[in-house]
């Protein structure tokens, strides 16, 4: 089965994706076509996003979903006569909200993904700076300055997930890879015995780990599936030696390992 979703919003469109697309996870068995309409802010746009809607409906056999960010309650009411499914995230939460806290909305456009707090903005381009530096070992000497290292050998998630905790939470986070020339003998370097509060492992099933480093360097040594249930050996025997928490990261996503990480260290988020 086959479903277009439409994600329509006054704003960037964030906010109607990521709460369209947790909805959209239960239904495994459904191939979701998603459309994002991001700044439908003014009356205009949203008759063009009617129309796109409606001509849609027109060569389906089922009406399209969609999933509705838009503030301005005039817009909200003109895009809800579409030909569609219409999920009204802002207009199913606001007036229970006023209700309980006994005021009225702002009604403003974008304040969650605004540069309202300059000082959170600021921090978070920092730690997304930060993690890009001290990629792959990168800016030892900033080591002090971290709030986290990850270990782990090359393609284990390493980078993603220090990208995804700077940009979500604020977190100072760097990674130091383990390669091939550090097998079989295996140590933990100086530098890093200083900061060993700090570190925290990353491990992956050896046979995905190959797929991963085959596409990049198909028919290498390196993507070879000895090399990597050797590096894989290593590194978890290491991780046991030195008592660092590791964590597999072979069946979760970067939002589940960096979620993950903080729940199993002292580190704490920013934001």
């Amino acid at each position: 089965m086959k479903r277009e979703i439409f994600l329509v919003s006054d704003g960037t469109g964030i906010t109607a994706e990521k709460l369209g697309h947790s909805l959209l996870t239960q239904f495994q068995n459904i191939d979701f076509n998603q459309t994002t309409l991001p700044y439908v802010d003014t009356l205009d746009k949203a008759d063009t996003a009617l129309a796109h809607i409606n001509e849609v409906n027109c060569s389906l056999n089922a009406k399209p979903i969609v999933f509705l960010t838009v503030i301005n309650p005039i817009l909200r009411k003109h895009i809800a006569q579409c030909q569609g499914t219409v999920i009204d995230l802002f207009g199913a939460f606001l007036k229970p909200l006023e209700e309980a806290l006994e005021t009225k909305s702002s009604y403003t456009i974008g304040l969650s993904h605004a540069m309202a707090d300059e000082d959170r903005y600021n921090t978070r381009m920092d730690a997304v700076n930060y993690a890009l530096v001290n990629d792959d070992g990168c800016g030892a000497h900033t080591y002090a300055r971290a709030d986290m290292i990850i270990l782990g050998v090359s393609r284990s998630g390493k980078t993603p997930t220090c990208l995804y905790l700077a940009l979500q939470f604020g977190i100072y986070a760097a990674n130091y890879p383990f390669v091939s020339d550090d097998m079989p003998h295996l140590e933990l370097p100086k530098f890093l015995s200083q900061h060993r509060k700090k570190l925290f492992g990353l491990t992956i099933d050896p046979k995905q780990l190959s797929q991963i480093r085959t596409e990049r360097r198909p028919n290498s040594e390196y993507a070879s599936i000895k090399q990597c249930q050797t590096e894989i050996k290593e590194i978890e025997a290491l991780f046991k030696r030195e008592k660092i928490p590791y964590l597999n990261s072979t069946t979760q996503s970067i939002e589940e390992i960096s979620t993950k990480l903080i729940a199993k260290t002292d580190v704490k988020r920013r934001f």
